[in-house]
């Protein structure tokens, strides 16, 4: 009876052995994602005009929805256009977090939600939160985690 139970713990473990590795490469995927997404929040909030630095992880074919623009921004180029004169704008994000995040992995993409909150600080000092409902897909391209898909909603506050 004990290599019996034994003989099945063994099979057992065999069995699940290729789940846990994947969960594994999942959980490390889904963490290469959020710090990409930290280190830009961090390069916007350390250098707002460097541009390129924002960027550099963004496919040159990357599509946007955002609350900005009643149709989708098409390219890496655009976005950076539309991007640059917020670089110079004396208003700037102080403090950003991501709550409730959670990533989706199948092979080489992986899709990023989370509710973005945020603080941004205007010339005079003074600060505003910010808010928002994001999604970000991101595709193994070239060895690298690009981000070619992007929709930041507006997350208003609820009305009392």
């Amino acid at each position: 009876m004990k290599n019996l139970i034994t003989r099945f713990i063994m099979i057992f473990g065999v069995a699940l052995m290729p789940y846990t590795i994947c969960a594994q490469a999942n959980q490390q995927t889904a963490d290469e994602i959020i710090n990409i997404v930290k280190a830009q929040w961090a390069a916007e909030m350390t250098d707002p005009g460097n541009i390129a630095e924002q960027f550099k992880n963004i496919a040159d074919d990357y599509t946007e929805f955002n609350a900005d623009y009643s149709t989708r921004l098409d390219g890496k180029s655009m976005a950076m256009r539309l991007s640059e004169p917020g670089g110079k704008d004396p208003n700037r994000v102080v403090a950003a977090e991501m709550l409730n995040s959670k990533v989706q992995v199948y092979g080489d993409t992986a899709i990023l939600t989370y509710n973005f909150a945020g603080v941004s600080k205007n010339k005079d000092g003074e600060t505003k939160t910010n808010r928002a409902k994001s999604t970000r897909v991101y595709v193994k391209q070239g060895g690298k985690w690009k981000l070619v898909h992007a929709n930041f909603a507006p997350d208003p506050q609820p009305k009392n």
